[in-house]
């Protein structure tokens, strides 16, 4: 039975994420799967594989392929991996981001989930605060394990941009 590690992948995102998921999917003997989820797409129809058909709700989006992944991001995806002896693919979802990283995860009964941790910034700070981590989704609202790949960590002696000051 194959075995599969979901990454959730975005444009822009640090290489960090996918290169540490795809060290686990080759410890595991796992396939890497790229997840990409669109806030700004939906749902149209899904598919037995986990693949699905979206349209986007602004019709000037991003330019996707035909299975709905950037196609920025599947050829940034492709040379980062390049040499990497992991098997990989891709998926594109549309919604609600930690739902639909647990959907994928489900139908295909992945091992795991790696996602990134937020930029530092004060921006994601607030965000973060006002629409929650998809980590923390993920974390409380599906049963396989959720691995967090830290981006920018600070120092415990240094305060969060989203905690309250003492």
């Amino acid at each position: 039975m194959k075995s599969y590690v979901i990454v959730g992948v975005m444009p822009g995102q640090p290489d960090t994420v996918v290169l540490e998921a795809a060290v686990i999917a080759g410890r595991f003997q796992a396939e890497l799967v790229c997840a990409t989820v669109d806030v700004g797409r939906y749902l149209v129809d899904e598919f037995a594989d986990g693949s699905i058909m979206s349209l986007p709700i602004d019709p000037d989006s991003l330019d996707v392929d035909d299975e709905g992944f950037p196609m920025a991001l599947r050829t940034h995806l492709t040379t980062l991996l390049e040499g990497h002896s992991v098997a990989w693919s891709t998926r594109a979802a549309a919604g609600d981001p930690a739902r639909a990283l647990s959907h994928i995860a489900d139908t295909l009964d992945a091992i795991m989930i790696v996602v990134g941790t937020r930029d530092r910034g004060v921006r994601a700070g607030l965000q973060e605060f006002f629409g929650g981590s998809v980590a923390v989704h993920l974390a409380h609202h599906q049963h396989r394990p959720v691995l967090i790949i830290p981006l920018a960590p600070v120092d415990f002696r240094e305060e969060l941009p989203w905690e309250p000051r003492e």
